[in-house]
């Protein structure tokens, strides 16, 4: 086996020649890659307006209602949702090369494991979460704000446990490639969803809690779907094949992953709420503090497309490390080159182009709209640069490198992002531009690491080293 990985490996240290036929597999990898990315970007988009419509429902009811509902989102995304996404991250490599390898057995053992450990970490989540309103009182938030985030917060506990879970069932069926029925069942889900508000913030009388309880019930019923088509669906046979106690035999391997996947995720999270929070020193608080949020909320969505795109490069390096493909693996990582590449032009490009009007969306303030007009251009050199970043991320997932990615996350950003954007918002008085060119230092910085980690790295050991991984996995030891 190694031989054959040698000769491949030797074959593919060449620079790649777009011969005919090389152009050929190179336009068919790219293919490959947008059809596992559209979907991908639709079941992120569906599960991210769950929140999204809960927080509409929750601004009908007043401006304390939707301050308290806004800020109990953020808290909650910060220390809960981001968290257990971050670890479920873990399962892009396990089970991503497992299916490579045809090891397919092993996919469900990771399954249950990752449900097993994400459950666990829920609990203290959870009982954070039961003080959000004291936690953000003794931050020195507003105390009406803060009882009523803590309010809307705690009937959203059950939707961590829901959450977690749901985005172990997404790891898993992408890594098999199984993509459109996730789509159809978010999709649903957020039909569901809105009548759901309405019944329960309007007609029941629930108010704000009930868009959080709204919210809850929605990703369980997310949870559900995708629980039964794992179950049921023929795709699924011989990934899934019913609960095991084998599943257990090796959780720390999980956890040593899981664990730098988190950080990986929350270290860039926590970054940009950050930024929000030393809006509120400038000189012009409260204008600052809603431009950068306006700006945020746009990055988050316009972030979607390049979370697929991730996903999907995940699922095609660890696909091709399983299989002991290092030509493979090159020719997935110079695909999603091109199209991050392609989709960062077009995204900032639009963003350049609707900078006059974008303000409009979220105020009627001149003052606000001309701000967040000055604000797009920066934003649109960001979500360039952090389309790129997103994906080469995806690379590091699908290859195993939490570990370094959790290091690179946090120099980047705390050694350098923050206090740049400190310097460059109070020091040479940039405001709200100053704040957020902080964090386009942090992405170059992380973004120059990455490709020279890329660049250098030697493919064939990467096939070994997944080969390895898969074979020392317990769970399936003892399944073959």
């Amino acid at each position: 086996m190694e031989q054959e990985l040698e000769e491949t490996s030797s074959s593919s240290s060449a620079p790649l020649l777009l011969s005919k036929s090389k152009s050929r597999s190179l336009i068919d990898e790219i293919q490959r890659q947008l059809y596992l990315a559209g979907p991908l970007v639709l079941v992120n988009l569906l599960q991210y307006c769950i929140q999204v419509i809960s927080l509409m429902f929750a601004g009908h009811l007043g401006e304390l209602a939707l301050s308290g509902a806004s800020v109990a989102t953020s808290f909650a995304n910060v220390t809960g949702f981001s968290v257990l996404l971050g670890m479920a991250t873990a399962l892009d490599t396990f089970c991503g090369q497992a299916y490579g390898a045809k090891q397919y057995h092993a996919l469900g053992m990771y399954l249950q494991r990752a449900m097993f450990v994400l459950l666990l970490a829920s609990i203290p989540l959870a009982m954070i979460w039961a003080f959000t309103g004291r936690i953000l009182k003794f931050l020195g938030q507003n105390p009406e704000i803060s009882a009523e985030a803590g309010i809307y917060t705690r009937w959203l506990i059950p939707s961590l446990f829901a959450y977690g879970l749901l985005q172990c069932h997404v790891r898993f069926l992408q890594s098999q490639n199984i993509v459109l029925p996730m789509v159809i069942c978010s999709g649903i889900t957020v039909l569901v969803h809105v009548p759901l508000c309405w019944v329960l913030v309007g007609k029941a009388g629930f108010g704000n809690r009930g868009a959080a309880l709204a919210t809850a019930v929605s990703y369980w019923i997310n949870l559900v779907m995708f629980g039964l088509y794992v179950n049921f669906s023929r795709a699924c046979r011989t990934t899934w094949t019913g609960l095991s106690k084998d599943a257990f035999g090796d959780l720390i391997a999980f956890v040593r992953l899981a664990i730098p996947s988190a950080f990986m995720i929350c270290l860039e999270y926590w970054a940009f709420e950050m930024v929000v929070l030393l809006a509120g020193f400038l000189p012009d608080p409260k204008l600052e503090t809603s431009v950068l949020s306006i700006t945020l909320n746009t990055m988050w969505m316009v972030y979607m497309i390049p979370t697929g795109l991730s996903s999907a490069i995940s699922i095609r390096v660890s696909n091709e490390l399983g299989s002991g493909n290092p030509r493979g693996v090159q020719l997935s990582v110079l695909s999603a080159f091109i199209i991050c590449l392609t989709q960062g032009l077009i995204v900032a490009t639009i963003t350049i182009l609707v900078r006059d009007i974008w303000g409009f969306l979220y105020s009627n303030e001149m003052e606000v709209v001309g701000y967040v007009s000055a604000m797009m251009p920066i934003l649109a050199f960001s979500d360039f640069m952090d389309g790129i970043q997103c994906t080469l991320s995806g690379v590091a997932r699908g290859c195993g490198w939490q570990n370094i990615c959790s290091i690179i996350n946090l120099a980047a950003y705390y050694l350098v992002g923050i206090p740049s954007a400190v310097f460059f918002a109070f020091s040479l008085h940039f405001g709200g531009q100053g704040l957020w060119m902080g964090i386009i230092c942090a992405m170059v910085v992380q973004l120059i690491i990455l490709v020279w980690i890329v660049v250098r790295t030697d493919w064939h050991h990467e096939t070994v080293s997944a080969q390895e991984r898969i074979q020392k996995s317990h769970g399936v030891n003892e399944s073959m």
